[in-house]
């Protein structure tokens, strides 16, 4: 009785979570700010918006109009799609934290997660119902299309800035420099991992030799 009392709680908590996500994305300041000052957001929310933000990526592949994608599905790696965007994703928000919180960012990393994952809220909302629209759209009426399909980009990216700066207290300048530097930041993360994978295929490829070397010896 009283774990089903605490799921029945659970859920309502997840599902008003993820009804937030419609006032931030309409009140970024205020709704940003209370997402993590005021607890408003979950990590399970979170995750479906990125989930739901995958996986309308990957349907666009099969369901938008030839005339505005051209898919080659022989050539095309669906984890590497995804990854695509949820590795760039993952690096930003390391990036971000690891930077702000040397500089007094008030966010934890976390709450940097959540309220990027947040900031993607129009990406689906828009790219959903757009996806099947472009399947009824001329070729005359293309540019309708491209400005609504671009307007979710600008959106998330908006609200990605609104994002930074509430939950880590910045001022609109400061807020900018570290958006900025996390971008430097990323690119440094990326160097890291591509030479920390380098000498570890090295050392393998190293190891992989020599182990023939002696096999063949003996």
């Amino acid at each position: 009785m009283i774990a089903a009392l605490n799921n029945k709680i659970d859920m309502q908590r997840y599902l008003k979570s993820l009804k937030f996500a419609l006032y931030c994305i309409t009140h970024p300041l205020d709704g940003f700010w209370d997402l993590t000052h005021e607890k408003r957001g979950t990590y399970a929310a979170a995750n479906t918006i990125l989930f739901l933000t995958l996986l309308i990526r990957v349907l666009k592949l099969r369901y938008t109009s030839f005339i505005f994608i051209t898919v080659y599905w022989e050539g095309i790696n669906i984890f590497l799609y995804i990854a695509s965007v949820a590795f760039p994703l993952a690096i930003f928000v390391i990036g971000n934290w690891g930077l702000t919180t040397l500089f007094d960012g008030k966010a934890r990393l976390g709450q940097v997660y959540m309220a990027s994952c947040y900031a993607l809220t129009p990406y689906p909302l828009i790219q959903f119902p757009l996806m099947f629209f472009s399947n009824f759209v001329t070729v005359d009426e293309a540019e309708f299309y491209s400005v609504i399909s671009a307007l979710s980009l600008v959106w998330a990216a908006m609200l990605f800035i609104a994002a930074m700066g509430q939950i880590h207290e910045f001022s609109m300048a400061k807020n900018l420099l570290f958006i900025v530097a996390s971008l430097f930041a990323m690119l440094v993360i990326i160097f890291i991992l591509l030479l920390f994978f380098s000498m570890i295929s090295q050392g393998v490829a190293y190891f992989i030799s020599l182990a023939k070397e002696i096999m063949f010896r003996l």
